[in-house]
């Protein structure tokens, strides 16, 4: 079977073909700049090792679908003879807010409700409406498939997503926690219970890392708790958001300095986190070259991040009731040993235990990072989402 994953941003378009019974990936790339001058295309088939890029207008996301449909059927270098090779389509949609907790056919009926989420996500959710519509437009009669970034948490107890604000905000305005990157929770968790030789009953932490950062609790495979919350700017420290904050210091800084609603959000969205404390940048390889080179800055971010982390994996570790595995993922949590030796450095008390040999070893996959006396598995697991997107279509497309 080939599904096409798409993952459609306001200006942007990733994709990847590929097989999802034995992971294979035919064609993959990006689309950017879509409505913007300059837009660009750019197209790899890893088998040949092939990699092109496209420059041409995109006025929106049809002519980006319509140019990627052009290239996956090409015959000098595309790897499909014509679309009807493509068997499904898998959407990443970021907000199903409480009514999806699970991986859906889309429907007329499906799309209506995912667009009632749309000002819970106002950024992300028009843009994949916007990518499903298109598909659907192009490729008519192939089936379209919703997986949800915040489908995996929907298993989260009431105590643990609620806030205690006025029950009428829940009731009348959904504020709740809903929390993010579940794709990849949900994937990094089930790799994880598999390493561990499939038991009944597992506690995991999930430290997904990257520019934007979450952590959740996974009891025998669902979701118990997790960092972000209606929005992906609660939780953890990251590389522009701020992460948990007093929301009185909202108030208070918003009005010393006068700012507006819009300019206090790119306040605590774009400018805070990492960047706002080390101030060179929001890169974490930066922050660890400013670490190496001593500035003050870089080396109190470090700390605060790996700090805010480590207080998340105490807190999952008290509402799972013990620990069996702790699993790094992401751009930094796959990459950046430093981080992963600093979260779990004084936690000996509850039997984590690093190799710091093995920690320094780049090494892609899933990889044992414990300490042969450690008490609880340590892991760093590749996360592969769009593989997770494309599970889920095919569980659903081969039962209809």
């Amino acid at each position: 079977m080939k599904v096409l994953v798409i993952n459609c941003g306001s200006s942007s378009l990733k994709y990847q073909l590929l097989n999802p019974e034995n992971g294979e990936v035919f064609a993959k790339g990006l689309c950017e700049r879509i409505g913007i001058d300059g837009s660009r295309m750019e197209y790899e088939v890893p088998a040949k090792d092939f990699e092109k890029e496209f420059l041409s207008p995109m006025p929106t996301h049809k002519e980006a679908l319509t140019l990627l449909i052009n290239t996956l059927t090409d015959k000098e270098i595309g790897v499909v003879a014509s679309v009807d090779e493509v068997d499904a389509i898998g959407h990443r949609v970021v907000h199903g807010g409480e009514e999806f907790a699970k991986s859906v056919l889309l429907t007329p009926e499906v799309m209506k409700a995912i667009e009632a989420n749309n000002e819970l996500a106002p950024l992300h959710n028009p843009a994949n409406l916007m990518g499903i519509e298109t598909c659907m437009e192009l490729m008519p009669g192939k089936p379209n498939v919703g997986v949800f970034d915040t489908a995996f948490h929907q298993t989260m107890p009431k105590k643990a997503f609620m806030y205690a604000l006025p029950y009428e905000d829940y009731t009348e305005l959904k504020v709740r926690k809903y929390g993010f990157h579940g794709t990849s929770h949900k994937f990094v968790s089930e790799e994880c219970i598999k390493t561990l030789g499939n038991p009944e009953h597992s506690r995991i932490i999930v430290c997904h890392l990257g520019n934007g950062a979450s952590i959740s609790a996974v009891k025998d495979g669902k979701c118990i708790d997790t960092s972000m919350g209606l929005t992906p700017l609660q939780g953890v420290m990251m590389g522009t958001r701020c992460g948990d904050i007093d929301p009185a210091a909202v108030l208070f800084i918003k009005g010393k300095r006068n700012l507006s609603d819009k300019e206090m959000d790119a306040r605590l969205n774009k400018q805070s986190g990492i960047l706002g404390i080390y101030g060179k940048s929001s890169d974490c390889r930066d922050m660890e070259n400013g670490v190496a080179e001593g500035d003050e800055r870089a080396i109190l971010a470090e700390q605060m991040f790996i700090y805010k982390i480590r207080a998340y994996v105490g807190n999952y570790a008290a509402q799972l009731g013990g620990l069996d595995a702790i699993c790094f993922t992401g751009g930094i949590g796959e990459n950046a040993p430093g981080v992963r030796a600093g979260v779990v450095e004084g936690l000996e008390f509850m039997g984590v235990k690093i190799n710091p040999e093995i920690n320094n070893v780049r090494k892609k996959g899933t990889v044992d990072l414990s300490a042969a006396d450690s008490k609880v598995k340590v892991f760093k697991i590749q996360t592969n989402e769009e593989l997770a997107i494309a599970r889920d279509t095919f569980e659903i497309v081969t039962k209809l």
